[in-house]
């Protein structure tokens, strides 16, 4: 059984929706579960909130992201010691693939930077549902949230995108690629056998 399991995707692609549904199933089949998210919603979630809605630079709002991290650590750590499967909506590859859009021309190899600033305290998720989706489509989904930010329009949803691809290609056995076109019957489906095969 996989008990720390992680939901990525461009914003529209399901995974929010997608990890409520596996909490709900997990708990009425009598399993101990938490859904937890990033950024949280501690103060530091907030800094981070802050800074995509402000469009901050993106040096500092990845730091902040950090900082909601290494302290989210601290209480998954403390789930998983008390035996619960924790399920958390974004994680650390968020940053990596959306971050590392922004942060092209800043650092040189984006992805490998943010991955050695985690290195000493990050947490690895035992498995990863990364929810993949056409761009437009995920677009069309979200066209009604209101204010959108910076980062969701196609041309950078697109790196984003691709960011996850490569991140997937390097960790085969941790991710499990969803198509999220599909029925959302059949991708809880496919995520609760994923996380209970023993």
């Amino acid at each position: 059984m996989k008990r720390f399991v992680t939901f990525e995707g461009i914003d529209g692609s399901g995974k929010s929706t997608i990890s409520k549904r596996v909490y709900k199933k997990l708990g009425e089949m009598g399993y101990d579960v938490v859904l937890t998210f990033e950024p949280t919603d501690t103060s530091l979630g907030r800094v981070v909130k802050k800074c995509i809605e402000e469009n901050s630079d993106p040096i500092v709002t990845t730091f902040a992201f950090i900082a909601d991290r290494m302290q989210h650590v601290k209480e998954l750590k403390r789930w998983l010691e008390r035996g619960k499967i924790v399920l958390c909506d974004r994680y650390a590859d968020s940053t990596y693939a959306y971050q590392a859009v922004q942060l092209e021309n800043i650092v040189e190899n984006p992805i490998r930077w943010l991955k050695d600033l985690h290195d000493e305290f990050i947490l690895k998720p035992d498995l990863t549902f990364l929810c993949v989706l056409d761009v437009d489509k995920a677009l069309d989904r979200i066209k009604n949230r209101g204010k959108l930010f910076s980062f969701e329009r196609k041309d950078f949803l697109k790196k984003v995108q691709r960011n996850y691809l490569y991140l997937a290609s390097l960790e085969k056995e941790r991710f499990v690629l969803l198509d999220t076109s599909r029925s959302i019957d059949e991708t809880v489906k496919e995520c609760l056998d994923k996380i209970l095969k023993r």
